[in-house]
């Protein structure tokens, strides 16, 4: 290998153990998050988001950047640890979605309101299918973009964009119907 090879190459992997560690401080309480909201166990969730970096970190020489973003990387990774988590506990709890923490606001009574709304959303959610609720989890949970989701789940753009409507379309029926 030339030295020029060898500079280029270390000076790639130096850039992108910058990103992880920026991406680290912008992602790993969304991880964590999407984690919890799967396993629902907030230390387990917790060691995942860890893992994933560590992960990360060790595969970092092999990265490389083919028009998916370092941060679906990440989730795909995280999606892959939460997989393997459940396997291996098979009486494992999930957090339903009306116990996912809501910031607080000034307003006691919206606070209620969100919460109660939650509540009635995560009752009509058991009616998606497993695709259509891990689109929702990690469109809205991981703040992923259709693209980002795409790539996790080895989906088009479009075809999470579609599964997204349909869930949100069910949802809304569910809803207005009062089966909720």
């Amino acid at each position: 290998m030339t030295p020029e090879a060898s500079n280029k190459k270390t000076s790639k992997q130096d850039e992108n153990e910058a990103r992880l560690v920026s991406l680290y401080d912008e992602y790993y309480d969304k991880i964590a998050h999407y984690a919890y909201v799967r396993i629902g166990d907030k230390s387990g969730a917790e060691d995942i988001a860890s893992d994933v970096f560590l992960k990360a970190f060790e595969s970092l020489k092999n990265y490389e950047e083919r028009g998916v973003p370092m941060q679906a990387w990440l989730f795909k990774i995280a999606h892959n640890l939460v997989v393997d988590h459940l396997r291996k506990e098979s009486n494992h709890i999930k957090v339903p979605i009306e116990k996912v923490e809501i910031k607080a606001e000034d307003d006691p009574q919206s606070t209620v309101e969100m919460k109660m709304e939650l509540e009635r959303v995560a009752k009509v959610m058991g009616q998606l299918s497993n695709i259509q609720v891990e689109v929702i989890r990690l469109r809205f949970f991981g703040g992923l973009t259709a693209r980002e989701v795409g790539n996790i789940l080895n989906k088009s753009e479009g075809a999470v964009r579609e599964m997204q409507r349909a869930a949100l379309e069910k949802i809304r029926q569910l809803l207005i119907s009062g089966q909720a």
